[in-house]
């Protein structure tokens, strides 16, 4: 194979390294994954050693000089291409109720909507991997405890097991970017859902994180917690100190309005 004529469009640095390209397809099963969308194909370089695997595979591209180009080098009755913002894709038009896995060397300005909105259809995607900016790779595998760790870091690794695989240099992309890559996979956990108001845990998280030197305690005042609740020592750690686990708990408990157990 040849490497692919890369070029900028749209925000996006085009991966030239077939090796690089190879490894971010194999970091999928395709014996567990039937149905298969890819982001942002660009001119093709992931998309030829996915098709060699996938029994199903879906495009998604929304440059219409990529587009054209896919059409003719891409004729295979299993893929299915679709010219338009992956944002704005209704996944139940796409694949009925049915689960696919997601795979790309994203664009990096909309990469973390990408993750949103992944989380938000987490029923039908079992499985996520690719290419991110390096600092949104860690952001989103990054463990509490650290400044790193923050709003995407909680509510991904909710739903999913993360892995940050492997940093990739700006040298394999034309033009080269001005930051490092990386690429990383998410695992759908078998509990996927949570035991208390989804909406609210949201706005606890992000309210907590808009102010992550402030202590929960100030950070949540807007939330009106009663002077009784927000004595608990909790209230005293800072949010890059909980855990996923440890927010759903805490929502529960404002919501209830009682903290002790």
């Amino acid at each position: 194979m040849k490497p692919i004529r890369a070029k900028k469009k749209l925000g996006q640095h085009f991966l030239t390294d077939l090796n690089i390209a190879r490894r971010i397809a194999y970091t999928l099963d395709f014996e567990k994954h039937q149905n298969i969308i890819e982001i942002g194909p660009g001119m093709g370089v992931l998309t030829q050693f996915l098709i060699s695997e996938a029994q199903s595979i879906t495009l998604v591209e929304i440059d219409s000089e990529s587009v054209v180009y896919l059409k003719n080098t891409y004729t295979d009755k299993h893929l299915t291409l679709i010219e338009g913002d992956f944002l704005k894709l209704n996944f139940r038009k796409v694949f009925g109720e049915g689960p696919f896995a997601i795979i790309g060397n994203f664009p990096y300005n909309i990469s973390t909507q990408i993750v949103f909105k992944t989380l938000e259809n987490r029923a039908q995607i079992p499985f996520f991997s690719g290419m991110f900016q390096k600092e949104v790779a860690e952001r989103i595998c990054e463990p509490p405890g650290s400044k790193k760790y923050g709003i995407l870091s909680v509510l991904t690794q909710l739903f999913y097991e993360t892995e940050l695989l492997f940093h990739v240099p700006p040298q394999v992309f034309r033009p080269p970017p001005k930051v490092d890559s990386a690429v990383i996979r998410l695992v759908r956990k078998a509990q996927f859902t949570l035991d208390c108001n989804e909406a609210f845990l949201i706005q606890v998280v992000k309210l907590s994180f808009q102010q992550r030197r402030k202590t929960l305690r100030n950070s949540l005042k807007t939330l009106n917690i009663p002077k009784m609740l927000s004595e608990d020592a909790i209230f005293d750690q800072r949010p890059e100190k909980l855990s996923g686990k440890d927010f759903v708990q805490l929502a529960k408990k404002i919501g209830h309005g009682n903290i002790s157990n």
